[in-house]
């Protein structure tokens, strides 16, 4: 018989004040469900949409109702609620029902991109120096210019822009009110760093591999900070959009993947990742790997950066999904089964 897999996503929702490009960003997840979607039908098996709409309390009760054998989770949280994206994995640890990605304490330790660093850097893999910082608390910056300011709980560049990197008290007082203000929390302000900026996706559970590296490669005006902006990534009329371009596999020496191979699992290892993540890099003055953030269950829409290194790894679209699924429920690959990682070298 054929092996039922219920599809979990958010039914994107329209931001309050309809901004078009928030609303892209939020509806980016129904390229991953169709994408996804295929796939399975593809690998043959039974699939079952599950778009999810708050309140939370309705939501958990019709997961609560499923009647799968596995769950492919896509779900991202709901609106203006990332921390809510725990809620899948966090049923269905419950349940006893296999799911795809990460456990829910990884996507909430991750969420937050201070207890993730003071972590790495624990553990002995350097990160950016950095401060917690919100209005009343601007006063014990210790940092050395220039820095660059995000929310502290958010991803998918969320609050980043062209103003995020600052190189006085002002424009860093300015930035750090903004984020506290729009994202209702404190700012997380780290030393920038200036090099060249990777990410690799690791897959695994006891076994871990490394898809080939992507270099985001930035051609902008000068004067603009090179940074993976909101825009970068949403705003297609945008310089950022324009000027942010992903390479896979980078152009980088041996030595040099192998360290980052090396860095990145341990990252993997020390959050108690599970099925995927995609660790985010860049190199310092001293031109030295720092890990900038760990994105357990990335977005996996073809053309995204996990799809795009599964391809490079000579993955089709389906066997990466596959491959998803074989981690989720745990299994020894078959002799045929395509090799997870394919080295370049």
């Amino acid at each position: 018989m054929r092996m039922r897999v219920a599809l979990v996503y958010n039914e994107p929702q329209k931001p309050p004040h309809d901004e078009v490009s928030e609303y892209q960003a939020v509806a980016a997840v129904l390229e991953a469900v169709d994408a996804v979607h295929q796939a399975l039908l593809e690998l043959d098996f039974d699939v079952t949409l599950v778009p999810l709409l708050p309140p939370l309390g309705q939501a958990e009760k019709e997961l609560r109702k499923l009647d799968t054998e596995l769950v492919f989770n896509l779900f991202e949280g709901f609106y203006d609620q990332p921390e809510t994206e725990a809620l899948v994995p966090e049923i269905f640890s419950e349940i006893g029902i296999p799911f795809t990605g990460c456990p829910a304490p990884v996507l909430r330790l991750a969420l937050d991109k201070a207890k993730t660093k003071l972590i790495l850097k624990a553990g002995g893999i350097k990160t950016a120096d950095f401060q917690v910082l919100n209005p009343d608390t601007l006063h014990m910056f210790r940092l050395d210019y220039p820095c660059i300011v995000k929310p502290r709980c958010d991803d998918g560049s969320n609050g980043l822009s062209e103003h995020s990197v600052v190189h006085d008290f002002s424009a860093l007082e300015r930035q750090v009110s903004l984020i506290s203000r729009s994202h209702a929390g404190d700012a997380l302000v780290s030393q920038f760093l200036p090099g060249r900026e990777f990410n690799a996706t690791v897959m695994g559970n006891s076994e871990l591999a490394v898809l080939p590296v992507s270099e985001i490669v930035y051609s902008l005006p000068p004067g603009m900070p090179e940074i993976l902006t909101f825009d970068a990534k949403w705003e297609d009329d945008s310089l950022y959009f324009d000027g942010t371009k992903p390479v896979c596999p980078a152009e980088i020496k041996a030595e040099e993947e192998h360290h980052i191979a090396e860095t990145i699992t341990r990252a993997y290892r020390l959050l108690s990742c599970q099925g995927y993540a995609r660790v985010d890099m860049r190199l310092d003055r001293e031109g030295e790997l720092n890990v900038i953030e760990v994105n357990p269950n990335p977005d996996i829409s073809p053309g995204t950066g996990a799809a795009r290194q599964a391809e490079a790894a000579g993955m089709t679209y389906a066997q990466f999904i596959d491959r998803i699924v074989r981690l989720a429920l745990d299994t020894k690959d078959d002799e045929d089964s395509h090799p997870l990682y394919v080295p370049r070298r």
